[in-house]
């Protein structure tokens, strides 16, 4: 077992009763001395705020982009995955709760230095780093000294997120960020004060600021839940609002959830329901909708947003064909993909591959 941190946290203060105040997301979470935040890694120790997971890691995997799941950032690219443990929302169908909800520090098996996960990264001929399986904006400190290391050795960095994070802590982590893939849940705030305990509209917010106010490269997925947000009504609104406040490039993932954590009890996701999700989304002019979770050709193919020639073909993580130049571009045409594209070689696939860090670097 590795043992906790205390490296010093950032975006807190001091309250006039002798306790902090995270300012780090809307939980506002406001700790005595030695209590810890939902989140469970952001504790106040001898008065001041601390991380408690700072160069400590649940694991590491070399994944597909695709798996992020990110379709139109270096696509058919490995990506170096890792996550922490803990997690700033409390989503009941939680599909990586053995991490996020995780009380138990065993979990954090592998040391891990910002450089030495640069170093693993590129020797292991990864395209990009990504901070995933939990959420990287409870551990930002950690995440954002870990992008700078890959930036000087030519890596990418990619959130995988909730979205849920004040503007000012939202703006330094997101600096460092090449690209996110941002987990909309629901697109009501019923769903998500009572399953998630957060809020929608932080999310919507961190959504409007990545596609408006910077070059992260940014992609949406919704787990559709039979009963819970997979409602015609539900899913009009959410493609609707995409359409009319990031615009019609921002790729759109709908992916199948299966019985996990504490919604045993729901059924998993049919095929059907994210064929009928991905329509509606078409509908409203969304120019790129996938997928997710299941094997389904069209909706893991990436459409010329102009002539509709299938340009990447893909099953599930498999790729069936690559036509794309290597600046993005459909060669019938001549339309550009939204997205970050280079020269195309053999794709990863759909393997996943675990790794020790120190061996790996």
């Amino acid at each position: 077992m590795i043992p906790e941190s205390s490296y010093p946290g950032r975006w807190w203060h001091q309250l006039p009763d002798g306790r902090i105040q995270c300012d780090l997301c809307p939980r506002d979470c406001r700790l005595h001395e030695g209590q810890r935040g939902l989140c469970f890694v952001r504790k106040m120790e001898q008065g001041r705020m601390v991380l408690t997971t700072y160069g400590r890691s649940s694991g590491f995997c070399v994944d597909p982009i695709e798996k992020k799941p990110l379709n139109q950032f270096y696509p058919g690219t490995s990506v170096l995955s890792f996550g922490t443990a803990g997690c700033n929302l409390a989503c009941k169908f939680c599909q990586n709760w053995d991490i996020s909800k995780s009380r138990e520090m065993d979990r954090l098996m592998d040391a891990a230095t910002p450089e030495l996960i640069a170093l693993a990264a590129l020797k292991l001929g990864c395209k990009s780093v990504a901070f995933t399986y939990n959420d990287p904006v409870i551990f930002a400190e950690y995440a954002m000294d870990i992008a700078d290391a890959c930036h000087e050795k030519g890596v990418k960095t990619v959130a995988v997120t909730a979205g849920y994070i004040h503007a000012a802590p939202r703006a330094e982590f997101y600096a460092k960020m090449d690209a996110a893939n941002v987990d909309l849940k629901a697109f009501t705030e019923d769903f998500y004060f009572r399953i998630c305990g957060g809020k929608l509209a932080s999310v919507l917010e961190t959504l409007e600021y990545l596609v408006k106010e910077t070059s992260v490269w940014t992609e949406i997925t919704t787990l559709l839940i039979p009963g819970k947000n997979d409602s015609d009504a539900e899913l009009e609104a959410e493609c609707k609002w995409i359409a009319e406040h990031l615009g019609a490039d921002v790729p759109l993932h709908f992916t199948a959830f299966h019985p996990d954590w504490k919604m045993t009890d729901v059924p998993a996701t049919p095929p059907a329901t994210l064929r009928r999700a991905r329509a509606i989304a078409l509908k409203h002019g969304l120019r790129y909708v996938y997928t997710g979770n299941v094997h389904d050709a069209e909706g893991g193919t990436t459409y010329c947003p102009s002539c509709r020639e299938p340009l990447i073909v893909r099953d599930w993580y498999e790729f069936r064909a690559y036509r794309a130049t290597e600046a993005g571009a459909c060669p019938k045409c001549g339309a550009r993909l939204a997205g970050r594209y280079a020269k195309f070689g053999k794709p990863f696939g759909s393997r996943r591959i675990p790794v020790r860090l120190a061996a790996a670097a």
